[in-house]
Formats: structure tokens, C-alpha cells, sequence
């Protein structure tokens, strides 16, 4: 299903467009399929990006290291990962990330979600570009609930996957896990122009922990864009902790003890004053370094 009608204009700095009004129409079709999704909101919509637009996504994906990219090897908390900076990239692939933050994505988010007042990130924190090698996995996960810099509440996630002639046995699907981590309810395999939209809660479990079992050659590679609300009261209603990792019940006591580890120096920095939290971790840090 073919959502997003885009058009592009003749000119050298061509952007994206799509009428607002019926961007949003186009979302409030989908919003009970949307809301009724177990284990929390979300959806899976095939073929979302127009062929043309699929291409330019796919040819001007940075294969070269760029300055601010982001390398993840921390094992569970997220392994031979690549995150790059939409700024950082050329002026075609600027013009893709600008148009997923303008007003006509955010009028078919928000009547798919029935969430108003949707704000993006023009900094795109954590998101951009991402990128996983053979053997990388990202843990389940609770998303950063808080975006420290705008001062904003995240709620949506918004994912396109650019794998060509994925395989299921290279692994690499997206698990979405219920609020007490017992069951997982689906797994979304990252295939080409797939993109999944999925509402960001306490409790809104997802990751793909497993190692991929790619070729050497081959890449996850994804799109992804995060999406805000504010409040004047922010702080007092959602505690501005980091990504919260948990592991699945059959996961290794290793991997339980990591994703436990990784929690509690949120929950220490979400109880702690700044100065005591600072504190506790410079002593741990040089505990650590004299063993």
C-alpha cells in the first residue's frame, strides 16, 4: 500500500510534497487498525515510499564513514551498530529527512495515532541513517521518553527498512514484547520499503536482540525518525530517563544481568540528586579501573 504520494518538482533542489489534508485523511483510515494493535499501538504498512523515492533513499545511503557517526559495540545495549547524521549526508538524502518531518507526514501521523500537536526533531536525536553488521543486534528496549534538548516528550517512532532481497534466516526482525516482558507478540522482518509506526511508552517493548546471521557483505539498513509532543509540565509527568533495556525470559543470566545493569544507572540517575549521581558514578568509574 502505496501511502505517501509524493511528487517531485523539476528543479535541481527538488523537495518532497504531499497535501496535508489528505495525508491526515489518509492516516485516520488506519487509525483503528493502529489503536487496536497488541502488544501496544503500531503498524506495519508495505511498499510506503513511491519506487522513485525508494531509490533515491537507497542510492544516496552513505556507504562511507561520515564525521558524526555513531558506532554502537556495547553487546546487549546495542552491537555493531552505525547511526548517521541526515546533516552529514548529501543534499538528496537532506531532502528525504526534511520531508519526513514536514507537516504532511506529521498530519498522517497524527490521524493515524490520533495524537495532535506532533513536533519532529530537526536535530535528529538517535535518529537518521542506521545501519547493523553481521552479528549486530540491538536489545529489547523502552525508548528515551525525553528529549533533553527540545524538552519534549517522545511518542512516536517511525521506521522504513532499506533491505533489498532480505532473507528470514538472516534473522534481524523487529520484536515487539508486552509491558511485563512475558510474550512476544510480533516479529516484523526488516524488508525493503516496510515501515513500521509505533507508539513510545513506558512499556512499549521492542529490539531485535538476536545476533544477524548475514553475509558478510549484506547490512540492516533503516531509516528512522522520532517524533514529539510538549507539555509545560514534562518533567513532573514523565521521568527523563535514557533507554531502558530488558531481557527475554529465555535469554542467558548474562544478558539478564546486563539489561539489569544498564536499568539501574537510569533508575540511579532518575532518584539521585544531579550532584550525588555525578558522584557515584566517578567512584564506580575508578573502582572499575583500579581492578
Amino acid at each position: 500500500m502505496n501511502l505517501f504520494e509524493l511528487t517531485l518538482p523539476v528543479s535541481n533542489d527538488s523537495a518532497l510534497s504531499m497535501d496535508p489534508q489528505e495525508a491526515k485523511a489518509t492516516g485516520a483510515m488506519l487509525a483503528q487498525e493502529y489503536a487496536s494493535a497488541e502488544p501496544f499501538p503500531h503498524i506495519v504498512l508495505d511498499g510506503i515510499l513511491p519506487a522513485g523515492v525508494l531509490q533515491q533513499a537507497l542510492d544516496n545511503f552513505p556507504t562511507e564513514p561520515l564525521k558524526s557517526d555513531r558506532i554502537f559495540d556495547i553487546n546487549y545495549g546495542g552491537h555493531h551498530k552505525r547511526q548517521i547524521l541526515p546533516y552529514d549526508c548529501n543534499k538528496e538524502a537532506q531532502a528525504l529527512f526534511a520531508f519526513l518531518n514536514s507537516k504532511a507526514v506529521l498530519q498522517f501521523l497524527e490521524g493515524l495515532t490520533g495524537i495532535s500537536g506532533l513536533i519532529p526533531d530537526p536535530y535528529f536525536e538517535g535518529g537518521g541513517f542506521h545501519e547493523i553488521s553481521r552479528g549486530g543486534l540491538l536489545g529489547v528496549h523502552a525508548d528515551f521518553r525525553i528529549n533533553d534538548t527540545l524538552h519534549l516528550e517522545r511518542r512516536i517512532n517511525l521506521l522504513i527498512y532499506l533491505n533489498p532481497d532480505w532473507q528470514e534466516e538472516w534473522g534481524g526482525a523487529l520484536e515487539l514484547w508486552d509491558r511485563k516482558m512475558s510474550a512476544c507478540h510480533a516479529k516484523v522482518f526488516p524488508l525493503l520499503n516496510r515501515c513500521v509506526v509505533f507508539s513510545t511508552d513506558a512499556d512499549s517493548f521492542h529490539g531485535h536482540p538476536d545476533p544477524l546471521n548475514t553475509p558478510e557483505h549484506v547490512k540492516r539498513r533503516s531509516i528512522a525518525l522520532y517524533y514529539y509532543t510538549s507539555s509545560r509540565n514534562i518533567y513532573k509527568e514523565v521521568p527523563s530517563h535514557s533507554t531502558m533495556y530488558y531481557a527475554r525470559p529465555t535469554d542467558s543470566a548474562k544478558i539478564h544481568a546486563e539489561a539489569r545493569h544498564y536499568r539501574m544507572d537510569e533508575q540511579i540517575q532518575d532518584w539521585l540528586p544531579p550532584k550525588l549521581s555525578r558522584l557515584f558514578f566517578r567512584i564506580r568509574r575508578r573502582l572499575t579501573a583500579s581492578k
